[in-house]
């Protein structure tokens, strides 16, 4: 089983403990061994950093996504765990987001988002296409506004 995320690009850190139970709930009740996460926003840099502190507890894979290759090698930047797309290269820069995110919606069986915002966003629309091809979809502003 797979899982991945969509989120907004500020999120409170607030959240970090109910995603973190999600994560958890995901790996021991639903038997999901394999993560992909991106690298834009506050959300993505959270799930990545949980997903890191789990991998030394429980037998999981995870990946962060890319949506391009970065511009500079001499960054200080840590780039273990990292992946591309297949076909990504040949797709214009400014539509390899929303190619790297419809790869990762297209493997997973779980979808972990936060959306709180009623604008349209693109966080928004791929939790809804995720929606719309029948994934389970798990959101994480519902669960925290019940507690």
């Amino acid at each position: 089983m797979t899982c991945t995320f969509f989120g907004h690009r500020i999120v409170p850190n607030a959240i970090s403990t109910t995603l973190k139970s999600v994560i958890i709930d995901l790996i021991k009740c639903k038997n999901v061994k394999t993560f992909y996460v991106g690298n834009h926003g506050e959300f993505d840099f959270m799930v990545s950093r949980i997903l890191r502190e789990l991998a030394d507890e429980f037998d999981i894979s995870f990946y962060i996504v890319l949506a391009y290759m970065p511009l500079k090698t001499d960054d200080n930047n840590d780039y273990s765990y990292t992946i591309l797309p297949d076909g990504i290269e040949r797709v214009p820069k400014r539509f390899a987001i929303d190619y790297r995110n419809k790869w990762m919606l297209k493997r997973a069986d779980f979808v972990v988002t936060y959306i709180t915002e009623k604008i349209v966003s693109r966080s928004a629309q791929f939790k809804d296409y995720a929606m719309r091809q029948n994934k389970t979809v798990i959101e994480i502003s519902e669960i925290n506004s019940h507690k």
